[in-house]
């Protein structure tokens, strides 16, 4: 037997006002109106399958979106030589798209002016022209730049991953993949409502880390919650410009993703918009995630360094972190103590002038929350995307006062 009409258009209409909103947060509202965990679940189902709604994990998150009920099909096109891995990947996006495939990398680009595909999935190792070769040229091109591309491989991600959103890719899947994620990546991509969805921006925002922020204080000393900064992104940026530092943010962000799941944890993570992303969860689980992404991290900083033109056998291990010639780049965990939240959480409190609890922080408040200082970054979006903005020094911001 179905789910009710009238909850499903009660979902419907909650995600209308909200555009977005997580399992858990569902749960409480329902909740709230007397409906049942087994009556959500199967009204949730039921929109994903009509394709009303479309659901992502990111961070740790289970977050739903409202899609655009379009009568146009939006284009796909595969670029996989595997026919049996470019037939997966067809049945993974399943119907309700107009779905291209091709089997060489020398064909993409003309397939590509042909077709015109809103998206297309790229395998890396392609004959006759790779992956890497194909989304540069498709984002460099002004009439092609807009295609949404997701590079598909089982190559080692450390180097392909950095170049690949070097060069403009939207996402990067490993191998062997989830049909689920390459389902899910590709109709919220395109049809999802409202702002376009970005992987880095929509990481879990200031209402759900404060929520984690809450948590932390209640459960626990086996809850952990603290911050991953980027160290050197703001001089890295200046240095090699701020699109630079938006693939370096990009980057961590998709690491971050990927060893959430590859862990099976239950850690959360969440963006500040600045150089810092905030991550929680059960100690050893956590401890597990942050150790994955410092390693590959670490991996990835010597092919930056090549990439920006430092020939690495010319550097011997000391100047990479001694030499004030080479940009310096870096992950910092910082593990926050409980009562030193509480106590900045009070601040807040009494700067507020409110008592009890303090709801959703803003932005400012938690960076004040997590003692972030001197900010190098800010991170904005609007209609043409999301860009990051080098902090002003006080000289600067005098001549642009006078």
């Amino acid at each position: 037997m179905g789910a009710s009409v009238p909850l499903k258009e009660e979902i419907i209409s909650i995600l209308n006002d909200r555009q977005q909103l997580t399992f858990n947060e569902f749960s409480d509202i329902m909740f709230s109106r007397g409906v049942n965990a087994a009556d959500l679940n199967a009204s949730l189902k039921e929109l994903e399958d009509i394709k009303m709604i479309a659901s992502r994990k990111a961070g740790g998150v289970l977050t739903y979106y409202l899609l655009n009920q379009q009568d146009n099909l939006r284009r796909i096109l595969i670029v996989e030589d595997d026919k049996n891995i470019n037939k997966l990947m067809a049945l993974s996006i399943g119907k309700g798209f107009e779905i291209g495939q091709i089997y060489d990398g020398g064909e993409a680009i003309q397939a590509i002016k042909i077709a015109k595909p809103d998206l297309v999935i790229l395998d890396l190792m392609l004959p006759h022209k790779d992956g890497l070769e194909i989304c540069h040229e498709l984002k460099s091109n002004p009439e092609t730049s807009s295609t949404i591309v997701i590079l598909v491989s089982a190559m080692d991600p450390t180097n392909n991953r950095f170049k690949g959103l070097k060069y403009g890719a939207d996402y990067y899947v490993k191998k062997p993949f989830d049909p689920n994620e390459i389902r899910s990546l590709v109709t919220i991509f395109l049809k999802k409502k409202g702002k376009r969805f970005d992987p880095l921006i929509d990481l879990p925002d200031e209402e759900r880390i404060s929520n984690e922020v809450e948590k932390s204080i209640k459960e626990g000393e086996r809850y952990a919650i603290g911050t991953l900064k980027i160290d050197g992104l703001g001089a890295y940026a200046k240095r090699f410009g701020e699109q630079a530092g938006m693939v370096i943010l990009r980057l961590i962000s998709q690491i971050l993703q990927d060893a959430i799941k590859a862990k099976g944890s239950g850690a959360f993570a969440g963006f500040l918009n600045t150089d810092e992303f905030v991550v929680a969860g059960i100690k050893d689980e956590l401890s597990a995630v942050v150790n994955e992404i410092s390693q590959e991290f670490s991996a990835v900083i010597p092919f930056i360094l090549q990439d920006a033109g430092y020939k690495l056998l010319e550097l011997n291990v000391d100047s990479l972190f001694e030499s004030n010639e080479v940009p310096k780049l870096s992950l910092i965990y910082t593990e926050f103590d409980r009562n030193k939240i509480k106590e900045r959480r009070n601040e807040i409190l009494k700067n507020r002038g409110l008592p009890g609890d303090i709801g959703s922080y803003t932005y400012e408040e938690l960076q004040k929350l997590f003692g972030s200082k001197e900010l190098d970054i800010k991170i904005t979006r609007d209609s043409l995307g999301v860009h990051l903005h080098i902090g002003k020094g006080p000289s600067q911001e005098k001549k642009q006062k006078d």
